[in-house]
């Protein structure tokens, strides 16, 4: 995994200035190159090849450039499908730059990977810049006076947007009206993402973006579910996952998705690193929050996994507080990414290079409870007032409505009609099936959840400590398999009867505690911990942000108040580490 960087001018130093603020993201070197339209750069985490053999930008056949941060996880195949391509260095940058030669913007369909890349052709001075079908890699990008600058990561470009400092309100809006940023904006005015599974080019002479293209995984709901199928379909994606030469680690929630990656890992690798978070002191209250980790230990016993506790304190969730901020660029409304952000840093330093989640099982198996709740007329007709979800408009509707109390980020909040049109812009109707309603809600959160909430923190925090993030779970190959059974497969009778498919073609394989387990979070007790804690650290990280001579009291009220603190907090820092004003 890599960062790439580049600007449709001449101007190499603010390139390597560029790559010097990300140069987390590749430690085994860098490059630039630039001709008299753009600069384009490179810094390199090499996992197939060898790092001399993998340097970018890459010259393809035809005299273009690419700059490529990704994995083709159906490289292999694609090998053995196009006989005239000639590996001379058997790394996936050099299929990517000779498919693009060749077959142009139609063989981003034909990859099943995680990408995002720049892709320059010389003869018609154009710039592809391209996303993932999921939405795994970031490509953030700002038209600007000199025409186009863009990057994996926002930091470096900020000085080059004038408006850039100032918040994006659309943005601040979006988020404080759903938890989740899920906009084409950022929340630095003028700088903007591409969304997932987006390719846009651009024309340097004109400044303009002449085309979108978008690849769309749609909710077809039109086969059965058969248990042996399924399990082979999860082998192979893990198999899909694993290639590589360099050491995985598996973040073992305890719960059904990542439970089976592990186990799937170890018959496949005879080996398995897993870690899980144990939570000290631990909290027993609204759940049980070392309930995962019990549940994983369980699960690595059985299996004999290399599996390691990563302790979270008060003391190590106030220590990485700051970097936890800065590395993710952009507010998330979650309490517990401070740990998230130690977590990674731990499995760096036990010299793992490639991790493995669960990410995206809840979306494509419909694992929350909201997707069973969306059965129910009486709940729809409270949400969108309708008992059934009727058309695409309703599927946006009841999104903008995810969270049951708005964030107060703005003063000045764009109003939920002038947001239902700015969602509809970024995502539609192509992921509409009349027939699976539920199911097009899911295939939404796919695109629009799981990229700003999931994987970008992955992507923040991982390569923060030059560590490569995969899901197996959004592959375009095991999205596609899921998404071609009806919903209605998913879901049981009750709340709890979620993620049927992996319930039935695991039970006997991953242990009955995992099996029958109610869904949890994988989440910091942070609300607790400011009511209770002796932490000194905690403490004073409290009464520094609130002004108080003392704790609040310990009521359940006010620990669910200390939660709700955590978001604001973040945003508050957030301004400050970013110089930014409203």
């Amino acid at each position: 995994m890599c960062g790439i960087y580049g600007i449709t001018e001449h101007n190499p130093e603010f390139i390597k200035q560029f790559i010097d603020i990300c140069k987390h993201r590749g430690p085994d070197g860098s490059s630039v190159w630039h001709n008299d339209s753009i600069t384009l750069g490179h810094n390199l985490l090499s996992i197939m090849g060898e790092p001399g053999q993998a340097t970018q930008p890459w010259t393809t056949p035809k005299g273009n450039k690419l700059a490529y941060n990704g994995e083709i996880f159906n490289y292999y195949d694609l090998k053995e499908k196009y006989k005239d391509f000639n590996d001379t260095s058997g790394c996936d940058t050099e299929l990517l730059a000779w498919g693009l030669d060749k077959f142009g913007l139609r063989f981003v369909d034909e990859i099943d990977s995680m990408h995002g890349f720049a892709y320059y052709e010389v003869d018609k001075n154009t710039l592809t810049l391209s996303r993932d079908h999921a939405g795994i890699k970031p490509v953030y990008y700002a038209e600007i006076k000199e025409g186009l600058v863009f990057g994996s990561e926002i930091k470096g470009m900020l000085d080059k947007v004038p408006t850039s400092r100032k918040m994006d309100n659309l943005a601040v809006s979006f988020m404080a009206r759903t938890g989740i940023n899920a906009l084409r904006n950022t929340f630095f005015t003028g700088i903007k993402k591409l969304l997932a599974g987006e390719t846009i080019v651009y024309d340097i002479a004109s400044k303009k973006i002449t085309q979108n293209h978008r690849v769309h995984i749609k909710p077809i709901s039109t086969e059965q579910f058969n248990a042996e199928e399924f399990r082979t379909n999860v082998k192979k994606t893990v198999e899909m996952c694993s290639i590589g030469r360099r050491k995985i680690g598996v973040f073992l929630s305890g719960g059904l998705d990542s439970s089976m990656i592990a186990y799937e890992l170890k018959q496949l690798k005879g080996e398995a690193n897993t870690f899980t978070n144990r939570m000290e002191p631990n909290v027993q209250a609204d759940e049980d929050y070392n309930s995962d980790a019990n549940c994983a230990k369980i699960l690595a016993q059985q299996n004999n996994f290399n599996h390691k506790e990563v302790v979270a304190t008060p003391d190590t969730f106030i220590d990485c507080w700051d970097d936890s901020i800065y590395y993710m660029e952009q507010p998330v409304y979650n309490p517990s990414m401070s740990m998230y952000c130690s977590t990674n840093k731990f499995l760096s330093q036990d010299s793992i290079v490639v991790t493995m989640a669960g990410d995206m099982g809840d979306e494509i198996l419909a694992g929350y409870p909201k997707y069973w709740k969306m059965k129910n007329p009486e709940w729809l007709q409270k949400q969108i007032g309708k008992t059934k979800i009727e058309n695409w408009d309703d599927v946006l509707t009841l999104w903008l409505k995810r969270i049951k109390r708005p964030l107060q980020l703005t003063d000045n909040p764009i109003s939920d009609d002038v947001l239902l049109k700015e969602f509809r812009k970024c995502y539609s109707g192509e992921l509409w099936n009349p027939d699976d309603p539920i199911g097009s809600h899911m295939a939404l959160d796919c695109v629009a959840q799981v990229p700003e909430e999931m994987f970008s923190r992955n992507d923040k925090y991982g390569m923060a400590y030059s560590m490569e993030g995969r899901f197996p779970l959004a592959t375009k190959m095991f999205m596609k398999y899921c998404m071609s059974m009806h919903t209605d497969l998913k879901l049981g009778p009750d709340k709890s009867d979620t993620k049927i498919f992996i319930k039935k073609a695991y039970l006997g394989k991953l242990p009955n505690k995992i099996i029958n387990k109610i869904k949890t979070g994988w989440t910091v007790p942070v609300g607790h911990w400011l009511t209770t804690s002796a932490s000194a650290k905690l403490n004073k990280f409290y009464k520094d942000r609130t002004g108080e001579n003392s704790k609040i009291n310990v009521t359940k009220a006010s620990q669910k108040a200390g939660k709700a603190l955590i978001p604001a907090w973040i945003v508050s820092d957030w301004i400050k580490k970013y110089n930014m004003t409203r």
